[in-house]
């Protein structure tokens, strides 16, 4: 039984089974299907005659103001339905589609935060009421993004029996295709030990091992778009970021701030940065190092360690 409600909802079905039958999640992508298939919907009602090719362009530009990338990426999901759905259709969907050209890549400058930023972030967190067990919820939510370097997404899926306080080690389920252990320090341990407390006071009840580790007001999973409105408005009341518009940095900098801040802390011991990356790819869940390039933006104090550490060995090696 279909779920799409265009004329296009046994073709898009299809798709969305033939994605997942090879493994893809297509959670995102999915959410894109369905805005098309609602727009189709609407469109087809209008005009009895319309055109595939027609609509295609008019929902992508249906939401002006999005960034190029973003609209990029909702096109890049429906090229892949139309392609699919020619192959298998071919009279059905015979003509082409002229695809604009768009950005492929963001254009967004990472921000790292600094030591001083981070404690301005707890700050606000323990201004936080109604309830106030948020203080402690945002307190710990911050400390885990910042000292491990999660994805707030892998963040908030994290289920009871994900966080091992004895062993020190969190496990982040599959995501992006890679599944992985993350070690933290036993002074996070402590927080988490804390947070914990405060849960079940909260709650009111011992936690099963499937329950969410992060729960909102409700009692339920605290969700992403709650997390995020509330840590973007952290930000703002810290300072970090101005009161209105995009510019700023985002709660996912906090996983760019962790990348630059171990690599500083490196550069600082005098650590074999070439067999240390690989261990930084593997925690952050990267495949390999590519994916961890992205995250290690050049601060002044890193550019400065670097510069030391060449100076050094140029004089070791008796250059003046």
């Amino acid at each position: 039984m279909t779920t799409f409600s265009s004329p296009l909802a046994a073709a898009l079905d299809e798709f969305l089974a033939f994605k997942r039958r090879r493994g893809y999640r297509y959670g995102r992508a999915e959410f894109t299907l369905r805005s098309f298939d609602r727009f189709v919907a609407g469109r087809a009602q209008m005009d009895p005659a319309w055109r595939l090719d027609e609509v295609i362009l008019a929902w992508l530009a249906s939401r002006p103001g999005r960034l190029a990338v973003s609209v990029a990426q909702d096109m890049a999901v429906i090229r892949q339905f139309w392609h699919y759905a020619r192959r298998r259709h071919p009279a059905r969907f015979r003509r082409d589609v002229r695809w604009p050209k768009l950005a492929t890549e963001t254009v967004f400058t990472p921000h790292v935060l600094t030591v001083a930023d981070i404690r301005a972030l707890l700050r606000q967190a323990g201004g936080l009421d109604r309830p106030r067990f948020r203080r402690a919820l945002y307190r710990v939510l911050l400390l885990v993004l910042y000292c491990t370097g999660l994805r707030v997404g892998e963040a908030l899926r994290l289920r009871m029996n994900d966080v091992d306080l004895d062993r020190g080690v969190l496990f982040v389920a599959e995501f992006k295709g890679r599944a992985r252990w993350v070690p933290f320090h036993r002074t996070l341990g402590r927080e988490l030990r804390a947070y914990l407390v405060a849960r079940r006071a909260f709650t009111g009840a011992e936690a099963r091992q499937d329950d969410p580790w992060f729960v909102g007001p409700g009692g339920r999973a605290l969700s992403t778009r709650t997390a995020w409105y509330t840590l973007s408005r952290m930000f703002r009341l810290a300072g970090l970021k101005p009161r209105a518009g995009r510019a700023g940095p985002r709660p996912y900098d906090l996983r760019h701030t962790f990348a630059v801040h171990r690599l500083t802390r490196w550069y600082r011991e005098g650590a074999d940065l070439h067999g240390r990356l690989p261990w930084l790819s593997a925690y952050m869940g990267h495949a390999d190092l590519l994916g961890t390039e992205t995250y290690l933006t050049a601060t002044p104090e890193l550019l400065g360690l670097a510069a030391h550490r060449l100076r050094r060995r140029f004089v070791r090696a008796g250059h003046p």
